[in-house]
């Protein structure tokens, strides 16, 4: 199973565009995943067309690991129900352990070892999924490092701008120092620029820029900036549900990107085995 935390440091690149167009990539290929909200904010639990139904936010979850399993309290994505009236297929899932304003109390910048384990437990002995994508918040406090202590790997969301480029970078040696600390099998499953601007001059440069700091880690393709992307995710659409060139051009990008993230997994995978 591939655990994968969604990241920036800094707010408004899109992480959260990113978590749920790589769940919606899964989805169309038919990979079991389950997207963990752990962004006080939970735009991704809204997103995903999340009904609460009475199971308990991840916060209860992180609070009592034992008596409140993951299990038992994970929701199916509404976007399961449209593929299946869309595509006449069955037997897709989708799982979200959904978001709410109370992990904000576990994010905090002195969150002892202890509490940083605690998605660790919650995710033990999970079965039936492939993919698990942890949508973090944009900081470095306990939530993003009790993620990255439950993580396989971490993708990073960059905008071609200075200052998430910057940002990007700093990430980086923090990711570093986090594994020399705590987490020795953790790794960047590489960077996504984002919301890129084509047209722009400084998109382009910035883009450039990227690619001589960070190589190889710097995925492709980037993803454009979609202009009706708000209205996609107001409407709790996937974006491989949404009509439109647009939505298709953006979908079948995300398809690459999910290709690219299972395939470093597949290939660390054969390496760990050796």
């Amino acid at each position: 199973m591939q655990v994968v935390s969604i990241s920036s440091l800094k707010g408004g690149v899109g992480k959260t565009s990113v978590t749920t167009g790589l769940a919606s990539a899964a989805l169309a290929a038919g990979i079991p995943t389950l997207v963990v909200d752990l962004d006080p904010h939970a735009d991704a639990s809204t997103a995903l067309g999340v009904a609460a139904d009475g199971k308990a936010e991840v916060a209860r979850m992180l609070k009592s690991p034992r008596r409140t399993p993951l299990s038992d309290n994970v929701v199916s994505s509404s976007w399961v129900r449209r593929a299946a009236s869309l595509e006449g297929r069955g037997q897709r899932k989708l799982d979200v352990a959904f978001g709410g304003s109370l992990s904000s109390v576990y994010d905090r910048p002195d969150l002892g070892r202890r509490d940083l384990k605690r998605l660790s437990t919650v995710l033990e002995g999970l079965d039936g999924y492939e993919l698990v994508l942890i949508d973090c918040p944009p900081s470095l406090n306990g939530l993003t490092r009790m993620a990255w202590g439950a993580s396989n790997r971490v993708l990073l969301v960059a905008e071609p701008g200075l200052f998430s480029v910057a940002g990007t970078e700093r990430t980086m040696r923090a990711i570093q120092l986090f594994r020399q600390e705590s987490a020795t099998k953790l790794a960047p499953a590489g960077i996504i620029a984002n919301r890129v601007r084509p047209s722009s001059t400084e998109h382009a440069y910035r883009l450039e820029e990227m690619k001589q700091m960070f190589g190889p880690l710097l995925l492709t393709p980037s993803i454009p900036e979609l202009a009706n992307w708000q209205q996609i995710q107001g409407a709790a659409h996937a974006v491989h549900h949404w009509p439109g060139d647009a939505a298709r051009t953006t979908a079948a990008l995300y398809d690459e990107l999910l290709d690219a993230v299972m395939k470093q997994n597949r290939e660390f995978r054969s390496r760990s085995a050796r």
